[in-house]
């Protein structure tokens, strides 16, 4: 621009014509100011954890167990170490290492350690309306590593916000730090909401792709046949989906829709009818039945026996004695 120009500045009414300006001077540059009406976008936000109840972290002891319990709020459980005895309206069942549950709000629910094993346990209360999350509460998902890493975040997030102790069970408030880092709580939510938007993703890939990769009537007679002949060891769904080059959707699916139950309910089954006859026969124990049948611990096994029979193992030794007047 020359030495003296002066610049004249317009300003381009909105929904106006365009109109160059500038300053005073036939050969000096010439600036556009426009005044333009940006759309802007809402976003989308289907999954929502708007509150948090509690974080913890146990290191259970031998046997430790709690009582059935229920509240309005949703329960992540995550076994770190050892395997935890999970049982609750919507899964019963064993917990293995890096196995997670999601208990639904006012699902009852309850957990106990196995008599010989000491367990490491993540539990984190959350408020979360998404129906994408029920899925999580009916069959354990395995962490791969991104997911355990992810929620690896969580817990060094919560107790960057949250005070200790992190191990007192029915804590009903936990207490915020009086500082924390900047952001800590709202870098909780959101990467409680990274990770199970993650898990929901991972859980529609495997179902679409479980669609594609239906399982025969012959594959499921032979994976019917294998339970048959193995039932009385420790089967779990990933060693069927591996044997029979399957995946947990389609198996489930699968078998649910033939047989009118799901796999593990019908191992069980198998296995508590086996247990009835060898109570009849009483030529063991019913620690060595337990132990035959491998079940994780003769408390899992004798609150399995009770929800399938009605009655305890020692109500049904009873009766059946009492049957034959001995």
């Amino acid at each position: 621009m020359q030495q003296g120009s002066r610049l004249a500045k317009t300003t381009i009414p909105k929904g106006g014509n365009l109109t160059s300006i500038g300053p005073v001077g036939l050969d000096s540059p010439r600036l556009v100011v426009m005044d333009m009406e940006f759309k802007l976008q809402n976003f989308d936000t289907p999954l929502t954890v708007s509150r948090i109840a509690n974080i913890h972290y146990f290191e259970f002891t031998k046997e430790y167990h709690t009582f059935n319990d229920a509240h309005s709020f949703c329960e992540l459980l995550y076994v770190d170490k050892g395997s935890i005895a999970v049982e609750a309206e919507n899964y019963t069942g064993i917990l293995q290492g890096n196995q997670m549950i999601i208990h639904r709000p006012n699902e009852k629910h309850s957990l106990k350690c196995p008599d010989d094993t000491c367990s490491n346990v993540i539990i984190i209360g959350f408020e979360c309306d998404c129906t994408a999350l029920i899925p999580f509460s009916t069959q354990p998902v395995k962490l791969a590593q991104m997911h355990k890493k992810m929620l690896s975040e969580i817990m060094k997030e919560g107790m960057n916000v949250y005070a200790p102790p992190y191990d007192i069970p029915n804590t009903l408030e936990m207490k915020k730090r009086d500082s924390f880092p900047y952001g800590a709580d709202q870098m909780l939510k959101i990467n409680l909401e990274a990770f199970f938007i993650s898990l929901v993703r991972e859980h529609e890939q495997n179902t679409a792709q479980a669609e594609t990769n239906i399982i025969s009537d012959t594959k499921l007679a032979e994976i019917y046949n294998y339970i048959h002949e193995h039932y009385m060891e420790k089967i779990t769904l990933d060693d069927i989906c591996f044997l029979f080059a399957t995946n947990k959707t389609s198996l489930c699916c699968k078998f649910k829709q033939e047989y009118g139950t799901t796999v593990l309910n019908y191992i069980n089954k198998l296995k508590i009818d086996t247990a009835k006859v060898l109570i009849r026969e009483q030529k063991l124990s019913i620690t060595e039945i337990s132990e035959q049948l491998s079940f994780g611990s003769i408390h899992y096994f004798c609150k399995l026996f009770k929800k399938h029979t009605g009655l305890s193992t020692k109500e049904y030794s009873k009766t059946i004695k009492s049957r034959l007047n001995l």
